[in-house]
């Protein structure tokens, strides 16, 4: 199929190969990571434990980058933080994988602006589920940032795509440094853990609450976003899964609404508040009273 009966077809119908304009790097990175930690996984030993301790550490704060600054405060402006705090977030965001946060925001409020609908890229109802999961990152074309992010190139947020490519070109490879210190078989596996397979699982932990959490029925009020319990633990308990939470009301910046939801992007969020470093908007600083 040629690329200009390619692009008359729906995006989901497409061949899996087929790459929207600009968006090669993308599949060539998100298929280099995946080989990189079959392979690695295949020929090399666990690392030690403390490599294990620092990929984990890095997992939890490029989570808590995305569903605090990328989602709540850039996307939703539930709550503004100060810039101390934010950079070195939208920082771990990108270290994560998560892409630059003007994009990132732009595709989310498309999302909601069209959820669920034929021009809701990233949708399984119309893709399928590996549409909604990896698919549309390269094959969909990219929100418009100068529609669904003015806001954001006003206030300066475009400086970090000048930043992506060298932040996760450090995020792959700054593991090698291990080299200089450990055997190399063991500084292979420590890179490993902290670099490839960490942003695998990082990858595949986002891009579920696009697949997973958008495979409820439909209902008037939360679409088809669900609430998924048991992927907690992957999401490190940031909140992402309590999808149907977020669709009903995403104004409000707790995603875990019930005693038993754990969100810690909300408690980092309220604890920053607490000390003065972020401001929760008044409108959902008003939620918060009421319930």
């Amino acid at each position: 199929m040629n690329s200009s009966n390619a692009e008359a077809l729906p995006p989901w119908k497409r061949s899996w190969f087929y790459c929207a304009p600009g968006e090669v790097p993308t599949l060539v990175w998100i298929v280099m990571i995946h080989l990189l930690s079959v392979v690695g996984l295949c020929l090399l030993p666990l690392p030690p434990a403390w490599a294990l301790w620092v990929a984990f550490a890095l997992y939890c704060l490029g989570a808590l980058g995305t569903t605090v600054a990328y989602h709540r405060v850039l996307a939703h402006h539930t709550a503004t933080m100060k810039p101390w705090i934010e950079r070195p977030l939208v920082f771990f965001g990108i270290f994560n994988g998560s892409g630059d946060p003007l994009t990132w925001a732009a595709n989310h409020r498309h999302h909601h602006a069209h959820s669920d609908g034929p021009l809701d890229v990233s949708s399984p109802r119309h893709g399928g589920f590996w549409w909604a999961h990896l698919r549309w990152l390269w094959q969909a074309q990219q929100a418009s940032t100068e529609r669904y992010t003015p806001d954001l190139i006003r206030e300066g947020h475009a400086v970090w795509r000048k930043f992506q490519v060298a932040i996760v070109v450090l995020s792959l490879g700054f593991g090698a440094v291990f080299l200089l210190f450990m055997p190399w078989q063991a500084a292979l596996a420590a890179w490993l853990w902290v670099g490839p397979v960490r942003l695998v699982l990082a990858l595949h932990a986002q891009c579920s609450v696009n697949s997973l959490c958008h495979l409820g029925p439909l209902t008037k009020d939360h679409g088809s976003g669900k609430n998924v319990w048991w992927m907690t633990p992957f999401h490190v308990g940031q909140g992402e899964n309590w999808h149907a939470n977020h669709h009903s009301d995403p104004n409000d910046p707790r995603l875990g609404r019930k005693w038993w939801q754990i969100d810690f992007g909300w408690w980092c969020l309220a604890g920053l508040h607490a000390i003065g470093a972020a401001r929760v908007t008044m409108l959902a600083r008003e939620r918060v009273r009421r319930d």
